[in-house]
């Protein structure tokens, strides 16, 4: 079977090495030079089914407002009127329910989870390493309100099994110690103890040598100029370098799926929503992270990273404009200055954005579309690293006409429907 992947973020990475691993004939196609250079490039570092949340949830459009006028807020939304933008915000919008929100909840923590499960199975398969490590991701609450309202959230994690721990402020020291010049700044946290971490970038890079290996080509510096459909089948790629003809088309276009869907009439709602994130060396290892911390507040994440700290946050609705603003880089700044302040060498960080894949509901779209052929792995928000794998397994399992390891049947497109 030939298959050809669009796009080489982690998200068709991790697609080609797992279908070649059944043995199909795997081409892989992407604009730029090498594997990971977009999105997956400097992510936060979190393979985090614990923290598998959708954005849209109970309270949030009143936060939302709120947060429009904090300096430091998680959400910042362009003042510029972009009709695309206002439809996904109000599919979004709708989605803000206590019901839809544990629906689309408890499916995103059993891909995340699943993934997880696929994570350790490579490690054990290919000893791959990627400065990787298990110690759990801590949210950290610095108000009561912070505290209370988690009593959902820990309601959903223990429905599904999911490890945790309610800390107290004088517990949390005991899994980051780093935090001990500023732990009177907390409340409390809540630690996923089954979450992971790596370097996204370093990953990709090592499971590319995998994947070629296994007889997956790849062509970079190739722009996709056009699908070609007839007959309601998938035929051709046109691109710069010429026609690839495939019997299944995978598209893993991330932010860039939209575009290329909507020219041959396939609607899938998706908007890039822009993160930052910054990576320091550390100056002190006795007050830096041992592995994640999320601050509920501003909703940053602060990583362990061998001997670097990545932060990762901020929502920006902006298109795809990846200019890379002070007035936005300050909020991750000023988190891990509040929160690691003698443990990160601020005056060496390197600045990155990226565009996130978001869907209105949180989860991916994964599996069949109406054009036969044509299989979608793309919109995965925040959450690309963290279902990566499992995302992969299942997209595998869909194309190669076998029964997937997890409930897939309200993962692709056709939820949409309505």
């Amino acid at each position: 079977m030939k298959v050809c992947i669009l796009g080489a973020g982690v998200i068709g990475l991790t697609s080609a090495y797992y279908l070649a691993k059944k043995g199909m004939q795997v081409t892989v196609v992407d604009r730029q030079a090498d594997v990971a250079m977009e999105a997956s490039f400097a992510n936060a570092g979190q393979v985090s089914p614990g923290y598998s949340a959708p954005w849209a949830a109970p309270g949030v459009p009143l936060k939302a407002v709120k947060w429009l006028f904090e300096k430091y807020a998680p959400l910042k939304i362009s003042p510029e009127l972009e009709l695309k933008k206002v439809a996904w915000m109000s599919k979004m919008l709708r989605n803000c329910t206590a019901s839809k929100y544990n629906i689309n909840k408890s499916r995103m923590m059993a891909l995340a989870e699943y993934s997880r499960d696929c994570f350790i199975d490579l490690r054990k398969e290919i000893g791959i390493q990627y400065d990787d490590g298990q110690g759990g991701t801590l949210q950290l609450f610095r108000s009561d309100a912070q505290v209370e309202s988690s009593e959902k959230d820990i309601k959903v994690l223990k429905s599904l099994g999911v490890a945790h721990e309610v800390l107290s402020p004088t517990e949390i020291l005991k899994v980051e110690p780093g935090l001990a010049p500023v732990i009177d700044k907390f409340k409390g946290g809540l630690r996923l103890t089954g979450d992971e971490t790596g370097d996204c970038f370093m990953f990709c890079n090592a499971l590319k040598k995998q994947c070629e290996d296994l007889g997956v080509t790849f062509k970079f510096n190739t722009q996709i100029t056009k699908l070609v459909v007839e007959q309601g089948k998938i035929q051709t790629v046109a691109t710069s370098e010429g026609n690839i003809d495939c019997e299944q088309l995978l598209v893993c276009l991330g932010s860039y799926s939209k575009e290329m869907l909507k020219a041959i009439g396939l609607d899938v709602p998706i908007y890039p929503v822009k993160g930052y994130s910054l990576t320091v060396p550390i100056s002190d290892a006795q007050f830096a992270p041992t592995s994640t911390i999320m601050d509920e507040t501003y909703k940053v994440a602060v990583t362990r990273l061998g001997n670097r700290i990545r932060a990762a946050g901020t929502a920006e609705l902006a298109g795809y404009n990846l200019d890379l603003p002070k007035a936005r880089t300050d909020t991750i700044t000023h988190v891990v200055s509040d929160v690691f302040p003698q443990g990160a060498d601020l005056a060496e960080a390197e600045y990155w954005t990226g565009l996130r894949p978001m869907t209105p509901d949180g989860t991916p779209i994964i599996g069949e579309t109406p054009i036969k052929g044509l299989y979608l792995n793309t919109g995965h928000g925040t959450l690309g690293w963290t279902m990566s794998c499992g995302s992969a397994a299942v997209i595998a399992d869909i194309m190669a006409g076998e029964v997937t390891a997890i409930d897939s049947s309200s993962l692709a497109v056709k939820r949409y429907a309505n």
